[in-house]
């Protein structure tokens, strides 16, 4: 998961953290391909978001065993937690099983929610202009959902629902990293992980006694152990990453930046089949890109 950003500060190479934060959007552009290469050695994607997130938690407590009492001393981060907790096991259900372009495009409708959920939890309340952006990417939702034939545009299967559902936790995660944005990093990040990794355990078990899900494929762990571990790694290098860059660059910077994210997820699956392109998913497409460009800060 993303985690806030720090102040500012400048870096003997400017081009290194532009460098850093496109190879973090990369990372989550591209994810869909290590889960998917996991569905294939016979984990759902509820039991390869435990593994994957019980991995991450593992590396980041051999790289930082001291986490664990800064965490305690702010238990306020269990909603931060289950806020990103619920954010992985959607996104990265969605993208297992869904069109990767549309969950994608569905799932950065997040600038809408943070504007309803920063007016809730923070008291901001929406601009003009923020709630003509809330209206642009409402209408992209509409034009990417929209099929031929279809009276209504609505989520129509399990992946858009997942897909819109993640974006809201996503959103609802960063408006708690704003609001406890004092508290020291490593513990936001680590508690990040940490929920995911609880919180995908809870859902799992409950969807598999539920029949919703495959139990984990256990005596298949040399086909997807190697999987898991890689994805592991590059998710927490990535966050380390996006951190880095997010101190040394402007925040208008950085969201620009980020956004490449939904380049990599489209080119990549749109390159290997796992996307269709659409008139209506481009068009949508590029009116939710326009709203979360039009959130980006801008200094005269």
């Amino acid at each position: 998961m993303k985690s806030a950003p720090a102040p500012v500060a400048r870096p003997a190479n400017a081009a290194l953290p532009a460098l850093v934060l496109l190879f973090n959007a990369f990372i989550w552009g591209t994810s869909w391909l290590p889960f998917r290469a996991l569905r294939e050695h016979g984990s759902h994607p509820l039991w390869s978001t435990v593994f994957v997130y019980v991995c991450g938690v593992a590396l980041f407590l051999a790289w930082r065993p001291r986490v664990l009492g800064e965490l305690a001393r702010h238990p306020k981060l269990a909603a931060l937690a289950l806020a990103a907790g619920l954010t992985n096991i959607c996104f990265n259900w969605a993208v297992t099983v869904g069109d990767v372009m549309r969950v994608v495009l569905l799932f950065y409708l997040m600038p809408a929610w943070s504007i309803l959920l920063a007016w809730a939890l923070l008291g901001e309340r929406p601009t003009a202009g923020a709630l003509l952006r809330l209206a642009l990417a409402l209408a992209g939702v509409t034009l990417v959902l929209k099929k031929p034939g279809m009276a209504w545009p609505w989520p129509e299967s399990q992946a858009d629902w997942l897909a819109i559902a993640g974006g809201f936790s996503f959103a609802l995660t960063g408006v708690l990293l704003r609001r406890w944005r004092g508290t020291p990093a490593t513990a936001r990040t680590f508690a990040m992980f940490l929920g995911s990794a609880i919180v995908s355990t809870g859902v799992a078990l409950a969807a598999q006694a539920a029949h919703l899900a495959a139990p984990p494929a256990l005596a298949n762990w040399a086909g997807w152990l190697p999987w898991a571990l890689g994805l592991a790694a590059a998710l927490l290098t990535g966050n380390m990453a996006l951190q880095y860059g997010t101190a040394h660059l402007p925040a208008q910077t950085a969201s620009l930046i980020m956004l490449a994210e939904v380049v990599f997820a489209s080119v990549s699956s749109v390159a290997l089949g796992a996307a269709a392109l659409a008139t209506g998913t481009l068009a949508g497409g590029a009116m939710i890109l326009s709203a979360a460009l039009l959130a980006v800060p801008m200094r005269r």
